[in-house]
Parts: structure tokens; C-alpha cells; sequence
């Protein structure tokens, strides 16, 4: 007997077992009764059980939450649906909503008799004494916005008179009194809160675009990109506003049509592709479009829906070094020229408008006398080789650089510079025939003004540089301001022409400059310029003379002083001043005309006597203090003149108009100023 008891137990088991199966096999998700018919009572009476709904989500009814369409109305854990206060009026249908989070449902309650309530309640006063009247007040009626809501005075049947929009207003709080037939308040005002139930009449928005999100090349499955949230105006307390978000569209589609997913609930958009396909280099288009669809309801059927669209960039890494097309370039320059002799081309197949394409060049190797430089062409990115100091033939004919290229980014870590970053250059330096040098440039001689013609002043010195071709140098002057010098052609030698003066114009602080030619053999022939500055010492060759050479005085002047003098010399000290002045004592009496001494540049010119009114002419010697002195007579020409009543007269002695006085304070302020 003993071995027939574990058939008979597994026997039981499958029929248990079967028994639960098709339990759960039998079970529906939702309300097992979605329509009910009751009877419109004369009234609701709070709290009293009306009908009782049952709801089953098939996985044991967890966070279940039921919503009813009125708001007089809820229903209890028990599944019973009760009133919330006593009420008669609630219109020919109520909806009940079930949800949980693995099951939702709908069932409705038909009220068979009820009437349709069109935006209107009862209010109900039992003990209303006879012959009194309803009245309403508040914000709807006798306040903005004014007239939405009226009530019967008789019957206190409060009705709208225009469709209501919850988005604009969410609540009236109205007031009920009632008054007698003369307006005076007998009850109240009573509150009356009138709640407009939501409609789900406005779909989902998405408020804040254009969106735009950035993910870098070859990140993680689920990196999370962007976020997108849409708004819903109706009431965030209802499905209606419940929003679900989904992709409706990828473009492109490839290497995957699904890139991405979004969370339906938290609007965040990430990546579910593997790293590899996030590749920026072997994607189509690193950019993708997304149609983005929100829902409300949940994301049921019914529900309203609404779009956006988001834009997701692949940004790039720097992946890809960037390696030089070529081992060798090849370069040929002339010895002399200055600027690019070659660009040399790389390839990177990173984004072009990022630092991990741009390219930046050194030269590692093969440039010690810094005669070289590369910059990067910030549109081709390739290496612009220059020349910055002229090349030599003569010194080398051949340079070889060695150049590394690496880009403005850091690599990323797995990857590093090879090879093909590394380049050489060759570069051939041509030979060119070069002008001659003077050594030195500027030639400087120093030489006494006024040597003597056919003086000889130097032999310049020029050298060609092309030592390689023995070329003979002829000189020739190239300018000459003055015309004061002579070159022989063969040997250099410099020599005057005429008198070297250093008070001519063509000198410059003492220093004349003329240029020479040295002019080579070579086909074509190459020509190089020296410079000669002549530095000529001062020789007393120019006499001092005074200023002014007018002066006015009047005839009855009680100062007789004329005028203050003043005496210049072109020459330099010490062949200027002091100066000596005197009156030229054989031409003039001696007991007229008197010159003092002021300082070694000015003298004072005056009368010992009063003179008739005339024109005198009175000559001055100045002498300079060179060696040996130079001495220069001046006429100086004085008009006495007529001086009555502060009118000076000087018509009948000359036609200058000038006091004595005018002139003499001229003089002394000239002095003072020296």
C-alpha cells in the first residue's frame, strides 16, 4: 500500500495546481461589472452605500485608486460608492475610474430618471420662511467676471449662463442668503463653492523647445541625453493631465532604428545601443531627429496627444590622430626669399569644426638657427612651411626638418600618436647671384668744412657674396644731394668735388649722407647700396649779423635809449659768441650815438642828446669770437619822429610807423626769452 501514497499525492498536486491555473487563467483585468442601472432616488443621502463595484487587476489590487466624475461622490476601499453629502440632483450618468499600476477601467453608473442638471444645483432650505427670495453673490455674479451664474429666487436653482472653462477658473466661491420681499437679509449669506469638473479638452504641449541634445561618441548603453517634459492645462489631479511620453519616429533609421528610448513617465531620452555603433566616423549622419509623442490619460487610447521634435548630436572624441599622407616632402627655395615653400597635407577623420581635427605642428629636429616656422591653414589644416630668415647657398645647400603633427585636443586614452604624425622635409636651397655688401654700412669719415677740393675721404669696401663666382664690383654714386663727391669705379676711392660746407642745406646736424653702388660681374648683375655719412667740423667762415636793422625814437623823449640789439652767427661756438659790438666810429661824431653791452648776444643803441626829427643811419660792427674773428658792418637806420599829445608822427622822417618806445620793449622781451 505504501507505494501507491506519492502517485496519490502527485495526483492531488496536478489537480490543485491545474485548479490555480486556471484560476489565473480565468482572470480579467478590470471591473467585473462595467455597467450598473439604479434608480434616481429623491435623494442621496450621505454616506449611504449606493452601488458596490468590483475591481480586480489580477495581480492582488495594490495602490488602487478610484476616481468618480462628480465630485459629490467617492468610493470606499470596499469597492461601495456613497454620496458625500445629502444631494437630489446629479444628472443621468456617473463614471467610475479604477486604476493600479499593472491594470485600469472604466464602469458607469445609469440613472434611470435622472435629469440632466445642464450646469445646474438645487439649493434646499426647508424651514425658507413663506414669501422670502433666493439671492446670489460673488465673483461670477455681481463681481468679474460678472453674470456666469444666476439663481431662481423662488425654487434657489443656481444654473451657468455660459460654458465654463476650468483652465481660466477652477472654483467660484459664491454666497446664498435669503431676503425678504423688501431686499433685507432674513438668512446668511450661506458659502457656495462651485468646483468646475475637468474635461480633458487640451492636449499635451511641450512649451520649452527647440530641443537639442548633445551625447558623446561611443558612451554606455542607457547615458542618459536629455530630458523632455510636455505641459497639459487640464487638472494635474486627473488622468487628464497624466502624461506618458513614447518615440513615435527615428530618422535615420540606421545602424539601428532604435537608438533610443525614452522614459515613459520622466521624459528622459537615452541611449540603448551598444558603444560600437556609436561611432561618429561610421555613422550616416551623427545627427538624429526624434518625434517625440506625449499622452495624456495615461497613454490610454483615448487619451490627447501632442509632438515635439528633439535633436540629438553625436559629438566627437578625439579618436583619430592625425597622420601625415605622406613619409617625405620635398621643398626648394632661393637663398634670400622669405615666405611658404611647402604645405604639407594630413589626414583626421574627427569633426573638422572641434580641436581634435585642427592640426598643430612643431619641428622636432633640423632647425637651429630658428630660420624656419609652421603654422597650421585654419581652413585646409595643413602645415604651412616657411622660411623667416633668408638661407645662405654659400653656408648649405640642403636643410632636412623633421615635423610632428598632434591636434589642439588631448587624445583620448586608448589612443595615441604613431608613425604616420611624423614627417621629413627636404629642402633644396637654390643659388641666386646677391649683390654685393659694403662693410661696413654706414661708412662714417669725420672732415674740416671747406677742405680742399680733390681731398681724398675714403676707399669703400664691398664684398660679393657669391664667393663661388669671382665677379669683379665697379662703384658708381647713386645720390649725392650736394654733388661734393667723386668714386672711382675700380678701386673705391672717394674724393671731393667742391668746397664741403656744414652750414649748407644738404647738412643735417653736421652730417652729410651720400650713397654708393656696388655693382657685380653676374648675368644678370646684382647691385647692393652703402651708405656714407660725413660728419663736417665748423671753421669761422660765416661773419655775425645783427637784428633788427629799424628802429624809431621821438624827438623829445625823455629815454634815450633806441633800441636793444640782437646778433646771430651761422657758425658753431666757439666761433659765435661773445660778440663785440661797436659803432663804426669813422663814420659817426662821437658825441650822438652810444653802444652799452648787455650780454655776449645783445647791446643796448642810445642817444646822448635829443635829435631833430629825421632819418639816421647808424653803423653797427658786430664781431664773433672765432679764431681768427670775423666782422660784419650793418647800417642801421633810426627814425626820429614827432611824439605830441600820445600821436607819433614819423611822415616827415620816413614811412615807417614803429615808436622807439614799441620797439625797445620789443627788444627787451626778445632778451628775456633767450
Amino acid at each position: 500500500m505504501q507505494p501507491r501514497t506519492p502517485l496519490l499525492l502527485c495526483v492531488l498536486l496536478s489537480q490543485v495546481l491545474l485548479l490555480t491555473s486556471a484560476e489565473d487563467l480565468d482572470c480579467t483585468p478590470g471591473f467585473q461589472q462595467k455597467l450598473f442601472h439604479i434608480d434616481q432616488p429623491a435623494q442621496f443621502i450621505e454616506d449611504q452605500a449606493i452601488v458596490n463595484l468590483t475591481f480586480n487587476d489580477c495581480k492582488g489590487n495594490n495602490k488602487l485608486h478610484y476616481e468618480v466624475s462628480s465630485p459629490y461622490f467617492k468610493v470606499n476601499h470596499d469597492g461601495s460608492l456613497v454620496a458625500l453629502k445629502n444631494i437630489s440632483a446629479v444628472g443621468k450618468t456617473l463614471f467610475v475610474h479604477a486604476r493600479t499600476p499593472h491594470a485600469e477601467d472604466m464602469a458607469e453608473l445609469v440613472i434611470v430618471g435622472g435629469k440632466d442638471i445642464q450646469g445646474s444645483l438645487q439649493v434646499v432650505d426647508s424651514d425658507r420662511p413663506e414669501g422670502s427670495k433666493f439671492r446670489l453673490t460673488g465673483k461670477g455674479v455681481d463681481q468679474e467676471p460678472k453674470g456666469i451664474f444666476r439663481i431662481n429666487e423662488n425654487t434657489g436653482s443656481v444654473s451657468v449662463t455660459r460654458t465654463l472653462d476650468r483652465e481660466t477658473i477652477a472654483t467660484y466661491q459664491l454666497f446664498v442668503e435669503t431676503t425678504d420681499v423688501s431686499g433685507k437679509t432674513l438668512e446668511g449669506p450661506v458659502p457656495l463653492e462651485v468646483i468646475v469638473i475637468d474635461q480633458n479638452d487640451n492636449r499635451p504641449i511641450f512649451r520649452e523647445g527647440p530641443y537639442i541634445g548633445h551625447v558623446m561618441e561611443g558612451s554606455p548603453t542607457g547615458t542618459t541625453v536629455m530630458r523632455m517634459t510636455a505641459f497639459d492645462a487640464d487638472d494635474p489631479a486627473t488622468d487628464n493631465a497624466l502624461l506618458r511620453y513614447n518615440i513615435r519616429q527615428q530618422t535615420p533609421d540606421k545602424p539601428s532604428p532604435n537608438m533610443f528610448y525614452i522614459d515613459p513617465e520622466k521624459g528622459d531620452i537615452v541611449t540603448v545601443v551598444s558603444p560600437a555603433l556609436l561611432d561618429r566616423e561610421t555613422l550616416e549622419n551623427p545627427k538624429y531627429e526624434l518625434i517625440i509623442e506625449a499622452q495624456d490619460m495615461a497613454g490610454l487610447d483615448v487619451g490627447l496627444t501632442g509632438t515635439a521634435t528633439a535633436t540629438i548630436m553625436i559629438d566627437d572624441k578625439n579618436d583619430h590622430p592625425p597622420k601625415f599622407t605622406k613619409k617625405e616632402f620635398q621643398a626648394t627655395v632661393e637663398e634670400g626669399a622669405v615666405g611658404v615653400i611647402v604645405n604639407l597635407t594630413v589626414e583626421d577623420k574627427d569633426d573638422p569644426t572641434t580641436g581634435a581635427w585642427r592640426a598643430v605642428y612643431t619641428i622636432i629636429n633640423g632647425n637651429p638657427g630658428q630660420s624656419f616656422e609652421i603654422h597650421t591653414n585654419p581652413q585646409t589644416n595643413e602645415g604651412m612651411l616657411s622660411v623667416v630668415k633668408p638661407l645662405d647657398y654659400e653656408i648649405s645647400a640642403f636643410h632636412t626638418l623633421l615635423i610632428k603633427v598632434e591636434n589642439e585636443d588631448p587624445l583620448v586614452p586608448d589612443v595615441s600618436y604613431g608613425p604616420s604624425s611624423t614627417a621629413t622635409v627636404h629642402i633644396t636651397v637654390l643659388d641666386v647671384n646677391e649683390g654685393p655688401v659694403f662693410y661696413p654700412d654706414p661708412m662714417m669719415v669725420t672732415r674740416q668744412e671747406n677742405i680742399s677740393v680733390g681731398s681724398v675721404l675714403l676707399t669703400v669696401n664691398a664684398t660679393d657674396p657669391d664667393s663661388l663666382q669671382h665677379q669683379t664690383i665697379r662703384y658708381s654714386i647713386y645720390k649725392d644731394p650736394a654733388g661734393w663727391l667723386n668714386i672711382n669705379p675700380i678701386n673705391g676711392t672717394v674724393d671731393t668735388t667742391a668746397v664741403l660746407d656744414r652750414e649748407s642745406p644738404f647738412v643735417h646736424n653736421s652730417v652729410y649722407a651720400a650713397l654708393f653702388l656696388a655693382i657685380d660681374s653676374g648675368n644678370p648683375p646684382a647691385t647692393g647700396t652703402g651708405t656714407l655719412l660725413i660728419t663736417l667740423e665748423d671753421v669761422n667762415d660765416n661773419a655775425p649779423f645783427i637784428y633788427p636793422t629799424v628802429a624809431e625814437v621821438c624827438d623829445d623823449a625823455k629815454n634815450l635809449s633806441v633800441v636793444i640789439l640782437g646778433a646771430s652767427d651761422k657758425d658753431l661756438h666757439p666761433n659765435t659768441d661773445p660778440f663785440k659790438f661797436e659803432i663804426h666810429k669813422q663814420a659817426v661824431p662821437d658825441k650822438v650815438w652810444k653802444i652799452s653791452k648787455i650780454n655776449n648776444t645783445h647791446a643796448l643803441v642810445s642817444l646822448l642828446q635829443n635829435l631833430n626829427k629825421a632819418n639816421y643811419h647808424l653803423p653797427i660792427m658786430v664781431t664773433d669770437s672765432g679764431k681768427p674773428p670775423m666782422t660784419n658792418v650793418t647800417d642801421l637806420r633810426i627814425q626820429v619822429c614827432s611824439c605830441k599829445n600820445s600821436k607819433v608822427d614819423c611822415n616827415a622822417a620816413g614811412a615807417l610807423h614803429f615808436s622807439a618806445t614799441s620797439v625797445l620793449l620789443a627788444s627787451l622781451f626778445s632778451l628775456a626769452c633767450l
